[in-house]
């Protein structure tokens, strides 16, 4: 039986709230078991590859640079093929189902850093092609004043995996004394039961007929999806990896590298607590200066990391404004830019969007692997700082 309704939430003063959409309810249950089955690997991976393999900083910021652009390329071709086809659901199964199969691929690979590249690489391929067919339906299934809100209840379900994920996976070790693929078989289990609830349970929004689109630049040519690009672009640049960060923050406050499987936990909960409040809020203030709020707080964090503060108070200090840096900018972005693109073209735009804005941080992961192997992890989140004020300043002009 599809998901097909979801009551509508009264509010305190009787009036009746827009219900969220039941596709949305849907993908947001698909993203909660995805993320639980990928964070299971993210969090053990800085462990791994760090303390497990001693790999430096150079090495470290490729892999968090492939892990974060692989998905670029296949973004635009994963919209594209969406709404050449007019069956994003279809083009997101293959996406979700090539993740899945990877996760068979991180026990296979060992200890070789150049096979888990290879995974890597795969896995995020998957994302890339499912990222943007699946925003497009959020997009084609809710209200253009309601889209805020209708992003970041879906955010707030796909956290709520990322949450659970760590949690399981640290679990899972601790039981079993340090048995990855125990993680591994886990997380595949999970992925394939992703794969079969959209599969199942999820209808795709109706689309409108319109002429298919050919691979082109088209969505580019609305100067303000333009400017969109550029902007998410250069602040993407310096935004620092989530598996540089992690390791950051262990190392600058002087925590064991034990916890490293567990710092996603306090982002991942204030990403989730805090995803659908702030997205209603930028429904009512600006999409695009909520967006920008959320790189200022994501700002202070590396401030706080430069400074090298010592103990637990200063990783939540840390996590809190990196929770909330997601909170404000993953979903807002997408709300944002979706009412600039046609509904023909919408997944091909949203993707347009994403691919600009993951490239850019790829970019920045090795750029700061780089600054970090000859300065030094706290100097690096110094530079970044400076250098992130100055996109946040130009952002705001835009």
């Amino acid at each position: 039986m599809y998901l097909s309704s979801v009551r509508s939430a009264v509010l305190p003063s009787g009036k009746a709230a827009r219900p969220v959409p039941a596709t949305v309810i849907g993908l947001g249950v698909v993203s909660l078991i995805t993320d639980m089955s990928a964070e299971m690997v993210t969090a053990v991976l800085p462990l791994y590859l760090v303390y497990g393999l001693g790999v430096g900083y150079l090495q470290l910021g490729a892999i968090d640079g492939l892990y974060t652009g692989a998905t670029a390329v296949l973004r635009l071709l994963g919209g594209h093929l969406a709404d050449r086809l007019r069956r994003p659901k279809a083009v997101a199964l293959t996406g979700y189902g090539l993740s899945a199969l990877t996760k068979l691929g991180f026990p296979l690979a060992g200890s070789s850093v150049a096979a888990l590249g290879v995974v890597i690489g795969v896995d995020r391929a998957g994302k890339g092609i499912r990222t943007g067919p699946r925003d497009a339906m959020i997009t084609q299934a809710t209200p253009a004043d309601a889209l805020g809100r209708a992003f970041g209840v879906h955010r707030a379900l796909d956290t709520a995996g990322a949450l659970l994920g760590p949690l399981l996976a640290f679990g899972l070790l601790s039981m079993l004394v340090m048995d990855y693929t125990a993680v591994f078989a886990v997380s595949f289990c999970l992925a394939v039961s992703a794969v079969l609830v959209l599969a199942l349970f999820v209808r795709a929004p109706a689309v409108v007929p319109a002429p298919r689109p050919k691979l082109s630049w088209a969505p580019l040519r609305d100067r303000d999806l333009r400017r969109v690009c550029v902007f998410a672009a250069l602040l993407g640049l310096f935004t620092v990896g989530d598996m540089f960060l992690f390791v950051g923050v262990q190392r600058t406050t002087g925590l064991p590298s034990g916890v490293l499987p567990l710092l996603p936990l306090a982002t991942a909960l204030i990403f989730m607590v805090a995803a659908a409040p702030i997205g209603r809020l930028a429904d009512k203030l600006g999409r695009w200066k909520v967006f920008l709020a959320g790189h200022v707080v994501l700002l202070v964090g590396y401030v706080l990391v430069a400074s090298s503060p010592q103990g637990w108070f200063a990783a939540a200090l840390v996590s809190l404004a990196h929770g909330v840096f997601y909170a404000s900018t993953d979903g807002v972005l997408m709300a944002f830019a979706g009412p600039l693109v046609p509904e023909g073209l919408r997944a091909t735009g949203l993707a347009v969007v994403q691919t600009a804005q993951a490239v850019a941080r790829a970019a920045g992961a090795v750029l700061f692997g780089v600054v970090a192997n000859g300065l030094g992890l706290a100097p690096a989140f110094g530079l970044f700082a400076l250098l992130l004020a100055g996109a946040i300043a130009a952002g705001a002009r835009r």
